[in-house]
């Protein structure tokens, strides 16, 4: 039987209990807030996985708020004749209409035993005050934020493989992240499949082998050689590249993402923190950035501003405007 959340004292301002979507555990009610879907869809998973395992008769049901019709939630989590636990989960919260809004903050003020409510607002300011009663009730929050920095991406690799209780070289899961980061489901995809197929420690070899063909590894291996001023051989890795499909789109991106990090990390007192870089990535752009001049920076970002346009349909020739920044950056270089 689930207890009802406690409730704080009046005029009290307690904040929800911000849970990890890897640690949830099921409760009376639990708000999974933000809008990474695929983080969200692991939060209910394992709620829905924990819920299965205490009571394997669990009778689950989806609502959608925001066509939500009133009195629904009060019927749903009513007791049953056979007198299962139940597992509602709303989805669209965001959305909200107002009869869910009413029910919604009635049902907070008595929670019915026996059920388990996961409501999902993936952000917004729709329903503030379901969220703020939410979190007054001392309830679990799952914080699902989209992970946008390759620092958090690298952490999320590290944690896959630390659950599965398997090894991974650091250097293997920065060329993950380079690999297949674009898409934080994608990545997910990419450690089960190397957990799944590989024995032993993932190396940075083994992620080259699986996923060394991906655009985006291909975008970093051109930009670290045009970076560092090796124009031979990042020329002959993006005509390879282009030869076998690759659009010049991602590469450019790359580039000016590399360059981009060089510049902050120009100045003396900055730290990794201060530039939004993991540890490795500050390195790096530091090492990098000996070699070069700020004046000469500076001219490469705009330059490559303009290609970002010419290959994106300003030019009739993208290959050729992209193997161009690679040479002018690879020349830049110590100048």
């Amino acid at each position: 039987m689930n207890p009802p959340p406690a409730r704080p004292a009046a005029g009290s301002k307690t904040a929800g209990r911000t849970v990890s979507w890897r640690e949830v555990e099921p409760a009376p009610v639990v708000l999974i807030s933000g809008p990474e879907e695929y983080l969200a869809h692991r939060a209910r998973d394992r709620i829905r996985s924990l819920t299965r395992g205490i009571h394997p008769d669990v009778e689950l049901t989806t609502l959608e708020a925001a066509s939500y019709a009133s009195g629904q939630l009060t019927m749903i989590a009513s007791p049953s004749l056979f007198g299962e636990s139940k597992l509602v989960e709303v989805d669209g919260v965001a959305q909200m209409n107002d009869e869910f809004l009413a029910d919604a903050l009635v049902y907070l003020q008595a929670p019915a035993e026996d059920v388990t409510l996961v409501l999902h607002h993936s952000g917004g300011v729709r329903g503030k005050k379901l969220l703020d009663a939410i979190k007054a009730s001392g309830a679990p929050v799952v914080d699902c934020q989209a992970m946008k920095k390759d620092s958090d991406k690298l952490d999320f690799v590290r944690r896959e493989f630390k659950a599965a209780r398997r090894g991974l070289d650091p250097a293997a899961g920065q060329a993950l992240v380079s690999a297949v980061g674009a898409s934080l489901p994608d990545l997910a995809a990419a450690c089960a499949q190397l957990i799944s197929d590989v024995q032993g420690t993932v190396t940075e070899e083994t992620v080259e082998k699986y996923y060394g063909g991906r655009v985006e590894a291909t975008g970093f291996k051109v930009a670290d050689a045009a970076v560092s001023g090796r124009g031979a051989v990042a020329l002959s890795t993006l005509r390879h590249a282009l030869a076998t499909g690759v659009d010049p789109v991602p590469i450019v991106a790359v580039l000016a993402m590399k360059l981009r990090q060089i510049a902050k990390v120009k100045g003396a007192s900055v730290s990794a923190k201060d530039a939004g870089l993991a540890p490795w990535q500050f390195d790096q752009a530091r090492k990098d950035a000996r070699n070069w001049d700020s004046a000469a920076l500076a001219a490469c970002i705009q330059m490559l501003a303009e290609t970002d346009a010419q290959v994106k349909g300003a030019a009739r020739d993208p290959e050729y405007a992209v193997e161009r920044a690679v040479t002018v950056i690879a020349a830049s270089v110590g100048h």
